[in-house]
Protein backbone atom coordinates (compact mmCIF):
# COMPACT_ATOMS: atom_id res chain seq x y z
CA UNK A 1 0.00 0.00 0.00
CA UNK A 2 1.34 3.69 -0.76
CA UNK A 3 2.06 6.00 1.54
CA UNK A 4 -0.38 8.01 0.67
CA UNK A 5 -3.40 5.21 1.01
CA UNK A 6 -1.68 4.64 4.13
CA UNK A 7 -2.26 8.25 5.61
CA UNK A 8 -5.96 8.06 3.66
CA UNK A 9 -6.84 4.41 5.41
CA UNK A 10 -5.45 5.74 8.99
CA UNK A 11 -7.74 9.41 8.26
CA UNK A 12 -10.87 7.87 7.72
CA UNK A 13 -10.79 4.82 10.10
CA UNK A 14 -9.81 7.24 12.47
CA UNK A 15 -12.75 9.68 11.81
CA UNK A 16 -15.35 6.47 11.13
CA UNK A 17 -14.27 5.11 14.44
CA UNK A 18 -14.78 8.21 16.78
CA UNK A 19 -17.37 10.20 14.95
CA UNK A 20 -19.27 8.71 12.15
CA UNK A 21 -20.26 5.29 13.22
CA UNK A 22 -21.08 6.52 16.64
CA UNK A 23 -23.56 8.39 15.49
CA UNK A 24 -24.91 6.43 12.36
CA UNK A 25 -25.31 3.26 14.67
CA UNK A 26 -28.18 5.12 16.63
CA UNK A 27 -29.77 6.09 13.68
CA UNK A 28 -33.34 3.58 13.63
CA UNK A 29 -32.96 3.10 9.66
CA UNK A 30 -29.78 2.58 8.99
CA UNK A 31 -28.11 -0.96 7.98
CA UNK A 32 -26.02 -2.19 10.74
CA UNK A 33 -23.57 -4.94 10.55
CA UNK A 34 -23.04 -7.34 13.30
CA UNK A 35 -20.08 -9.54 13.50
CA UNK A 36 -18.54 -11.10 16.51
CA UNK A 37 -14.98 -9.67 17.42
CA UNK A 38 -12.33 -11.81 16.31
CA UNK A 39 -10.14 -11.12 19.86
CA UNK A 40 -12.83 -10.24 22.23
CA UNK A 41 -15.66 -12.80 21.17
CA UNK A 42 -17.70 -9.51 21.58
CA UNK A 43 -20.45 -8.28 19.03
CA UNK A 44 -19.22 -5.56 16.76
CA UNK A 45 -21.60 -3.26 15.32
CA UNK A 46 -20.69 -1.41 11.76
CA UNK A 47 -22.80 1.01 10.16
CA UNK A 48 -22.99 -0.48 6.76
CA UNK A 49 -24.74 0.71 3.19
CA UNK A 50 -25.94 -1.85 0.49
CA UNK A 51 -28.92 -3.82 -0.68
CA UNK A 52 -31.19 -7.03 -0.16
CA UNK A 53 -31.25 -8.78 -3.43
CA UNK A 54 -33.47 -11.83 -2.66
CA UNK A 55 -31.89 -13.57 -0.02
CA UNK A 56 -28.74 -12.37 -0.08
CA UNK A 57 -27.29 -8.65 1.56
CA UNK A 58 -24.42 -7.41 -0.92
CA UNK A 59 -22.07 -4.57 0.28
CA UNK A 60 -18.62 -3.45 -1.24
CA UNK A 61 -16.31 -2.71 2.01
CA UNK A 62 -13.77 0.48 0.68
CA UNK A 63 -11.05 -1.40 2.68
CA UNK A 64 -10.91 -4.93 1.78
CA UNK A 65 -8.58 -6.89 3.33
CA UNK A 66 -7.79 -4.65 6.17
CA UNK A 67 -11.96 -3.62 7.20
CA UNK A 68 -12.06 -5.14 10.47
CA UNK A 69 -15.63 -6.07 9.77
CA UNK A 70 -13.66 -8.35 6.73
CA UNK A 71 -11.28 -9.53 9.45
CA UNK A 72 -13.90 -10.41 12.02
CA UNK A 73 -15.91 -12.15 9.08
CA UNK A 74 -13.04 -14.28 7.94
CA UNK A 75 -12.42 -15.70 11.54
CA UNK A 76 -16.25 -15.92 11.96
CA UNK A 77 -18.86 -15.88 9.14
CA UNK A 78 -21.91 -16.14 10.98
CA UNK A 79 -23.12 -12.60 11.47
CA UNK A 80 -26.31 -10.20 11.93
CA UNK A 81 -27.66 -7.84 9.90
CA UNK A 82 -30.00 -4.77 10.59
CA UNK A 83 -32.04 -3.53 7.26
CA UNK A 84 -34.91 -1.47 7.74
CA UNK A 85 -35.24 -1.75 11.47
CA UNK A 86 -35.37 -5.15 11.41
CA UNK A 87 -32.65 -7.86 12.16
CA UNK A 88 -31.81 -10.95 10.16
CA UNK A 89 -28.87 -13.19 10.55
CA UNK A 90 -26.94 -14.71 8.09
CA UNK A 91 -23.44 -15.87 6.77
CA UNK A 92 -20.77 -13.38 5.17
CA UNK A 93 -18.90 -14.22 2.52
CA UNK A 94 -16.12 -12.21 0.87
CA UNK A 95 -15.63 -12.30 -2.78
CA UNK A 96 -12.45 -11.28 -3.59
CA UNK A 97 -12.96 -12.31 -7.26
CA UNK A 98 -16.23 -10.57 -7.84
CA UNK A 99 -15.49 -6.95 -9.63
CA UNK A 100 -16.79 -4.56 -7.32
CA UNK A 101 -16.78 -1.48 -8.97
CA UNK A 102 -19.39 -3.18 -11.36
CA UNK A 103 -21.35 -4.36 -7.96
CA UNK A 104 -21.16 -0.68 -6.66
CA UNK A 105 -23.40 0.64 -9.51
CA UNK A 106 -25.78 -2.08 -8.24
CA UNK A 107 -26.05 -0.30 -5.03
CA UNK A 108 -27.35 2.67 -3.58
CA UNK A 109 -26.31 5.90 -5.00
CA UNK A 110 -24.82 7.32 -1.94
CA UNK A 111 -23.56 4.47 -1.00
CA UNK A 112 -21.38 3.93 -3.60
CA UNK A 113 -20.24 7.39 -3.86
CA UNK A 114 -18.86 7.58 -0.46
CA UNK A 115 -16.61 3.85 -0.96
CA UNK A 116 -15.85 5.24 -4.18
CA UNK A 117 -14.40 8.57 -2.75
CA UNK A 118 -12.99 6.92 0.41
CA UNK A 119 -12.23 3.44 -0.88
CA UNK A 120 -8.86 2.36 -1.55
CA UNK A 121 -9.06 -1.78 -1.79
CA UNK A 122 -12.78 -2.40 -2.61
CA UNK A 123 -14.24 -5.79 -1.54
CA UNK A 124 -17.59 -7.21 -2.27
CA UNK A 125 -19.09 -8.94 0.83
CA UNK A 126 -22.57 -11.48 -0.12
CA UNK A 127 -23.83 -12.38 3.00
CA UNK A 128 -26.67 -15.30 2.74
CA UNK A 129 -29.51 -14.42 4.59
CA UNK A 130 -31.62 -17.46 6.79
CA UNK A 131 -34.80 -16.03 6.89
Amino acid sequence: MSRHSERKYRAVTAVQRRIANPVTRRLPLQTLLETTGRASGLPRRTPVGGRRVGDSFWLVSEFGERSQYVRNIRADPRVRIRIRGRWHTGTAHPLPEDDPVARLRALPRMNSATVRAVGAELLTVRIDLDD
